[in-house]
């Protein structure tokens, strides 16, 4: 007995550093999809905004105006976005689409000093509704 005095403090003390990278792997891994849940939510609300709207023009400035409010008042920060509504198919009883593409800073999402980058895309359609006028 005299011999093992104290290794359970040095175990301690050797298994704390590995524990804590684990978890903090594990909160950069929630981070990462709660950044792709706000990106298609961005997308869905662009898609939703475009589909309302009067004409393709004013579909695509309300579109990217949605996804914009939307990531705003998520936890994400996208270095680049860019946001695609395709009008096309705007007409009534056509799809909409939205295309929202977020490059996320991997040292902003894990809250460490992680170098790099991870795109995070995510598209949405919705109908444009068939008994509606809609402006050229």
């Amino acid at each position: 007995m005299k011999g093992e005095r104290g290794s359970s403090a040095v175990e301690l003390v050797l298994i704390t550093p590995a524990l804590v990278v684990v978890l903090l792997f594990v909160v950069a891994v929630g981070r990462l999809a709660q950044a792709k849940g706000d990106v298609e939510a961005a997308a869905r609300d662009a898609a939703r905004a475009a589909s309302i709207a009067r004409g393709p023009d004013s579909a695509r400035v309300d579109g990217e105006a949605a996804a914009q409010h939307r990531l705003g008042e998520g936890r994400v920060t996208c270095r680049t976005l860019a946001v695609a509504v395709p009008t096309d198919a705007f007409r009534p009883g056509g799809l909409v689409s939205a295309t929202v593409t977020c490059v996320v800073d991997l040292g902003a999402l894990t809250m460490l000093r992680v170098p790099g980058t991870r795109t995070v895309a995510a598209t949405f359609a919705e109908p444009v509704d068939t008994y509606r006028a809609v402006a050229p």
